[in-house]
Protein backbone atom coordinates (compact mmCIF):
# COMPACT_ATOMS: atom_id res chain seq x y z
CA UNK A 1 0.00 0.00 0.00
CA UNK A 2 1.41 3.31 -0.61
CA UNK A 3 2.40 5.74 1.89
CA UNK A 4 1.49 9.11 -0.24
CA UNK A 5 -0.45 11.52 1.00
CA UNK A 6 -2.60 13.76 -1.21
CA UNK A 7 -5.16 16.99 0.25
CA UNK A 8 -8.09 17.69 -2.29
CA UNK A 9 -9.76 20.59 -1.72
CA UNK A 10 -13.60 21.05 -2.72
CA UNK A 11 -13.15 17.66 -1.79
CA UNK A 12 -16.99 16.99 -0.61
CA UNK A 13 -17.87 18.58 -4.28
CA UNK A 14 -18.76 16.73 -7.67
CA UNK A 15 -15.82 16.15 -8.97
CA UNK A 16 -13.56 16.09 -5.42
CA UNK A 17 -15.62 13.34 -4.39
CA UNK A 18 -14.84 11.27 -7.06
CA UNK A 19 -11.30 12.55 -6.95
CA UNK A 20 -11.10 10.99 -3.04
CA UNK A 21 -12.72 7.44 -4.03
CA UNK A 22 -9.85 7.17 -7.27
CA UNK A 23 -7.64 8.00 -4.62
CA UNK A 24 -8.58 5.74 -1.40
CA UNK A 25 -9.08 3.04 -4.21
CA UNK A 26 -5.33 3.70 -5.30
CA UNK A 27 -3.96 3.40 -2.13
CA UNK A 28 -3.25 6.72 -0.98
CA UNK A 29 -3.87 8.92 1.56
CA UNK A 30 -6.42 11.35 1.16
CA UNK A 31 -6.96 14.27 2.93
CA UNK A 32 -10.83 16.29 2.31
CA UNK A 33 -10.79 19.83 2.68
CA UNK A 34 -13.83 21.71 2.67
CA UNK A 35 -15.82 24.60 3.93
CA UNK A 36 -19.53 22.98 2.47
CA UNK A 37 -19.71 26.50 0.64
CA UNK A 38 -21.54 24.61 -2.22
CA UNK A 39 -19.94 20.76 -1.27
CA UNK A 40 -22.15 18.34 0.46
CA UNK A 41 -21.41 16.37 2.83
CA UNK A 42 -23.67 13.40 1.63
CA UNK A 43 -20.60 12.58 -1.66
CA UNK A 44 -17.88 11.61 0.92
CA UNK A 45 -19.87 10.31 3.95
CA UNK A 46 -19.19 6.60 2.84
CA UNK A 47 -15.59 7.57 3.16
CA UNK A 48 -15.71 8.94 6.79
CA UNK A 49 -14.94 5.05 8.06
CA UNK A 50 -12.03 4.71 6.10
CA UNK A 51 -9.00 4.87 8.38
CA UNK A 52 -6.98 6.31 5.20
CA UNK A 53 -9.32 9.26 5.00
CA UNK A 54 -9.34 12.05 6.77
CA UNK A 55 -11.81 15.83 6.63
CA UNK A 56 -11.11 18.91 7.40
CA UNK A 57 -13.80 21.89 7.58
CA UNK A 58 -11.87 24.29 6.13
CA UNK A 59 -12.04 27.58 3.71
CA UNK A 60 -8.82 27.52 1.89
CA UNK A 61 -9.12 30.95 1.74
CA UNK A 62 -7.46 31.65 5.04
CA UNK A 63 -4.35 30.39 5.86
CA UNK A 64 -4.05 26.10 5.37
CA UNK A 65 -2.11 24.15 7.49
CA UNK A 66 -1.61 20.23 7.42
CA UNK A 67 0.55 18.78 9.84
CA UNK A 68 3.04 15.87 8.41
CA UNK A 69 4.62 15.34 4.40
CA UNK A 70 2.16 15.57 1.42
CA UNK A 71 2.87 14.53 -2.24
CA UNK A 72 0.48 15.93 -4.04
CA UNK A 73 -2.24 19.00 -3.41
CA UNK A 74 -5.37 18.79 -5.73
CA UNK A 75 -6.94 22.39 -5.47
CA UNK A 76 -10.85 21.97 -6.86
CA UNK A 77 -12.18 24.53 -4.35
CA UNK A 78 -14.67 27.12 -6.01
CA UNK A 79 -17.87 27.67 -6.66
CA UNK A 80 -18.39 25.94 -10.63
CA UNK A 81 -21.59 26.88 -11.32
CA UNK A 82 -22.89 30.09 -12.69
CA UNK A 83 -25.81 29.75 -10.18
CA UNK A 84 -23.60 29.98 -7.31
CA UNK A 85 -20.78 32.13 -8.16
CA UNK A 86 -23.29 34.94 -8.87
CA UNK A 87 -24.67 34.61 -5.86
CA UNK A 88 -20.97 34.63 -4.54
CA UNK A 89 -19.12 36.69 -6.49
CA UNK A 90 -16.59 37.53 -3.36
CA UNK A 91 -16.12 34.06 -2.52
CA UNK A 92 -15.57 32.69 -5.57
CA UNK A 93 -12.91 35.62 -6.10
CA UNK A 94 -11.32 34.74 -3.11
CA UNK A 95 -11.00 30.98 -3.42
CA UNK A 96 -9.65 31.65 -6.95
CA UNK A 97 -6.80 34.04 -5.61
CA UNK A 98 -6.21 33.67 -1.86
CA UNK A 99 -6.83 29.80 -1.62
CA UNK A 100 -4.67 29.62 -4.48
CA UNK A 101 -1.88 31.47 -2.64
CA UNK A 102 -2.20 29.31 0.14
CA UNK A 103 -2.08 26.36 -1.06
CA UNK A 104 0.58 27.20 -3.76
CA UNK A 105 2.60 28.29 -0.42
CA UNK A 106 1.82 24.78 1.11
CA UNK A 107 2.74 22.82 -1.84
CA UNK A 108 6.14 24.68 -1.66
CA UNK A 109 6.79 24.20 2.12
CA UNK A 110 5.80 20.54 1.70
CA UNK A 111 7.82 19.47 -1.54
CA UNK A 112 3.92 18.77 -3.13
CA UNK A 113 3.29 18.75 -6.71
CA UNK A 114 -0.07 20.89 -7.08
CA UNK A 115 -2.74 20.57 -9.68
CA UNK A 116 -5.27 23.26 -10.13
CA UNK A 117 -8.66 23.10 -11.42
CA UNK A 118 -9.23 25.22 -14.42
CA UNK A 119 -11.81 25.73 -16.61
CA UNK A 120 -13.00 26.52 -20.17
CA UNK A 121 -14.37 29.72 -18.54
CA UNK A 122 -10.45 31.01 -18.75
CA UNK A 123 -11.55 31.65 -22.73
CA UNK A 124 -14.48 33.62 -21.65
CA UNK A 125 -16.92 33.66 -24.90
CA UNK A 126 -14.36 32.32 -27.22
CA UNK A 127 -14.22 33.62 -30.74
CA UNK A 128 -12.63 30.46 -31.70
CA UNK A 129 -14.08 27.26 -31.67
CA UNK A 130 -12.83 24.69 -30.43
CA UNK A 131 -10.59 26.68 -28.32
CA UNK A 132 -6.91 25.21 -28.32
CA UNK A 133 -3.97 26.50 -25.30
CA UNK A 134 -2.44 29.34 -27.69
CA UNK A 135 -6.04 30.50 -27.57
CA UNK A 136 -6.12 33.46 -25.09
CA UNK A 137 -9.58 34.29 -25.09
CA UNK A 138 -12.20 37.01 -25.18
CA UNK A 139 -13.17 37.68 -21.30
CA UNK A 140 -15.32 40.46 -20.32
CA UNK A 141 -13.43 40.84 -16.46
CA UNK A 142 -16.31 43.35 -15.02
CA UNK A 143 -19.49 41.42 -16.55
CA UNK A 144 -21.12 39.08 -14.08
CA UNK A 145 -19.41 35.86 -14.91
CA UNK A 146 -16.27 37.69 -14.89
CA UNK A 147 -15.47 37.06 -10.85
CA UNK A 148 -15.36 32.86 -12.11
CA UNK A 149 -13.85 33.84 -15.51
CA UNK A 150 -10.93 36.16 -13.63
CA UNK A 151 -10.17 33.99 -10.76
CA UNK A 152 -9.54 31.01 -12.53
CA UNK A 153 -7.14 33.12 -14.71
CA UNK A 154 -5.62 34.63 -11.96
CA UNK A 155 -5.18 31.03 -10.37
CA UNK A 156 -3.55 29.78 -13.54
CA UNK A 157 -1.05 33.01 -13.51
CA UNK A 158 -0.13 32.85 -9.77
CA UNK A 159 0.69 28.95 -10.61
CA UNK A 160 2.76 29.70 -13.31
CA UNK A 161 4.85 32.02 -11.13
CA UNK A 162 5.38 29.84 -8.52
CA UNK A 163 6.61 27.02 -10.99
CA UNK A 164 8.82 29.86 -12.87
CA UNK A 165 10.15 31.59 -9.38
CA UNK A 166 10.72 28.47 -7.20
CA UNK A 167 10.35 25.78 -10.01
CA UNK A 168 7.14 24.49 -8.01
CA UNK A 169 5.50 20.89 -9.89
CA UNK A 170 2.59 22.13 -10.74
CA UNK A 171 -0.30 21.12 -13.62
CA UNK A 172 -3.01 23.06 -14.60
CA UNK A 173 -5.82 21.17 -16.27
CA UNK A 174 -8.86 23.40 -18.19
CA UNK A 175 -11.81 21.40 -17.36
CA UNK A 176 -14.90 21.67 -19.79
CA UNK A 177 -18.59 20.97 -19.13
CA UNK A 178 -18.70 17.86 -17.07
CA UNK A 179 -21.67 15.72 -15.92
CA UNK A 180 -22.17 12.97 -13.70
CA UNK A 181 -23.20 11.50 -10.26
CA UNK A 182 -23.28 13.23 -7.66
CA UNK A 183 -24.06 16.33 -9.45
CA UNK A 184 -26.61 18.82 -8.06
CA UNK A 185 -29.96 18.72 -9.68
CA UNK A 186 -29.65 22.13 -10.31
CA UNK A 187 -26.87 21.98 -12.30
CA UNK A 188 -27.88 19.36 -14.13
CA UNK A 189 -30.99 21.34 -15.31
CA UNK A 190 -28.44 23.94 -16.25
CA UNK A 191 -26.51 22.01 -18.25
CA UNK A 192 -29.37 20.42 -20.30
CA UNK A 193 -30.24 24.20 -21.08
CA UNK A 194 -26.57 25.18 -22.17
CA UNK A 195 -26.76 21.67 -24.39
CA UNK A 196 -30.00 22.48 -25.85
CA UNK A 197 -29.10 25.89 -26.83
CA UNK A 198 -26.00 24.82 -29.07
Amino acid sequence: MSSKRVLITGAAGFLGSHLCDRFIKEGYQVIGMDNLLTGNLENIKHLFPVKEFEYYNHDVSKFVHVSGHLDYILHFASPASPIDYLKMPIQTLKVGSLGTHNLLGLALAKGARLLIASTSEVYGDPLVHPQTEEYWGNVNPIGPRGVYDEAKRFQEAITMAYHRTHGLETRIARIFNTYGPRMRLDDVAHYLLLLARH
